[in-house]
This record gives C-alpha cells, sequence and structure tokens, in this order.
C-alpha cells in the first residue's frame, strides 16, 4: 500500500520539478532578452554620444566658416549699398566737375581759350545726352580734366592771332603755366603775358632773343638750354 501510495506523489513531484525548470528556462529566456535589449539600447547610446560628439566638432568647425560668410555677404551688402548710393550721387559729382572746369578756365591764363571753352561746352553736352552711358560720360570729364592739368607740365608753340585792335598774328610759346609769351614773326617785338594784370608786357631785346631761343627749343630746332625770361605769374600760383 505504501509503494502504491507514493508513485502519485513522486510523479506530482517530477511535474512541479519539471514546471520549476521550465519556468526558470523562461525566466532566463526573459533575463536574456532584456539583458540583450539594455546591451542594444546601451550601444545605441554610445552611438548617440559618439554622433553627438562629431556633430558638436563639426559645429565648432563650422561656426566660425559661418561666420567670415555672415561677415562677407554683410561687407558685400554694404559694398552695393555704397555703389547705388555712388551711383546715384555720380551725376551730380560729374556737373559740379564741369562747372569748376569752366571756372578754371575763364580764370586760368587766357591762352588757347576758345579751344579750351568749346572742350567746357562739349563736355555740358556730353552730360546731357541721354544715349551716352555714365561711364563715358565720367571718362569724357577726367580726360578733360587731365589736358588742363597737363599745360601745366608743358612747353607748347603755336601761331594765333593776338587779340587786341590789330588782331596781328604772331608766335606763341607756352612755358607750363609760368610763362607765355609771343613774337611778331620778324621777331623785332614781343611781350610777356602778365597774370595779375591780366594784360602783355612788352619784352626788351634780350628777352626777346630768348623767346626766339625758347621757339626753337620747342620746335625740336635746337638742344634745350635753360631760358632767361620774366614770368607769368608765380610759381606757385602756375599749379
Amino acid at each position: 500500500m505504501s509503494l502504491a501510495a507514493s508513485a502519485p506523489a513522486q510523479s506530482s513531484l517530477q511535474d512541479e520539478v519539471l514546471e520549476a525548470q521550465r519556468t526558470q528556462a523562461e525566466l532566463q529566456q526573459q533575463i536574456d532578452n532584456a539583458d540583450k535589449a539594455v546591451r542594444e539600447q546601451l550601444r545605441e547610446l554610445r552611438q548617440v554620444r559618439q554622433d553627438t560628439r562629431r556633430l558638436q566638432t563639426y559645429n565648432e568647425a563650422l561656426a566660425p566658416v559661418v561666420e567670415r560668410l555672415a561677415k562677407r555677404l554683410k561687407e558685400r551688402r554694404s559694398g552695393f549699398e555704397t555703389l547705388a548710393e555712388t551711383r546715384e550721387a555720380m551725376p551730380g559729382v560729374m556737373r559740379d566737375m564741369v562747372e569748376r572746369l569752366r571756372r578754371w578756365v575763364e580764370e586760368d591764363m587766357p591762352f588757347l581759350r576758345d579751344e579750351r571753352l568749346a572742350r567746357v561746352a562739349s563736355l555740358e553736352s556730353t552730360l546731357s545726352a541721354v544715349d551716352t552711358s555714365s561711364a563715358e560720360k565720367l571718362k569724357r570729364v577726367l580726360a578733360a580734366w587731365r589736358a588742363e592739368l597737363d599745360y601745366g607740365r608743358e612747353l607748347d608753340a603755336w601761331r594765333g592771332v593776338l587779340p587786341g585792335d590789330s588782331q596781328r598774328e604772331v608766335d606763341f610759346l607756352r612755358l607750363g603755366r609760368v610763362g607765355w609769351y609771343y613774337l611778331t614773326p620778324d621777331g623785332q617785338q614781343g611781350g610777356v603775358w602778365k597774370a595779375q594784370q591780366g594784360e602783355w608786357q612788352s619784352l626788351d631785346e634780350s628777352a626777346l632773343a630768348e623767346v626766339r631761343k625758347g621757339l626753337r627749343i620747342v620746335r625740336e630746332q635746337r638742344a634745350p638750354a635753360m631760358l632767361d625770361l620774366p614770368v607769368s605769374q608765380p610759381l606757385e600760383d602756375a599749379s
């Protein structure tokens, strides 16, 4: 009786053991799965941290580049604004330059006055021309000013009419803006323009000889040499 009674008990015990083993196996599987999930999350976390560090490094490297680009864009925008302002102001600037050029010619020694005033009048017409670009207008204005400034550095000789009652044809000699002289074709009469008085002053024989020498030098008929002549205006006023 005791052996027969113990058989069901042993079977029940075995079942409990098997159930415990299955439960332990399931629990271990859950632990393993949870551990795998944790490891995967840790791997993802480390990857995120690495990506974050790389992004931070990239941002730190990119920041100065962005700053330089922003500065360059700001400067370019400022340059465009300045250029627009310059273009807007340019017509007025050129008109002022031409007006000053006219006053310059009118107040200067009157050599080649008709030619020089005609140049100014041509500029005034050019500024009013709608079919001429601003760049071309500025080019012509600057060329006219250069021509006037060159008069102060040039030696020149030409034949023309002496203003006055007699309207005589004479040879003119100009030494920059320091001296302006005339000599009659026979070489017997001549004068120097006196800017302060606004009139011609006669030259003596020695000065006439110097004017003749100066004419030959300018016409390349003799070698350069010093000239001893009275001046038309002080050197500081002849620039």
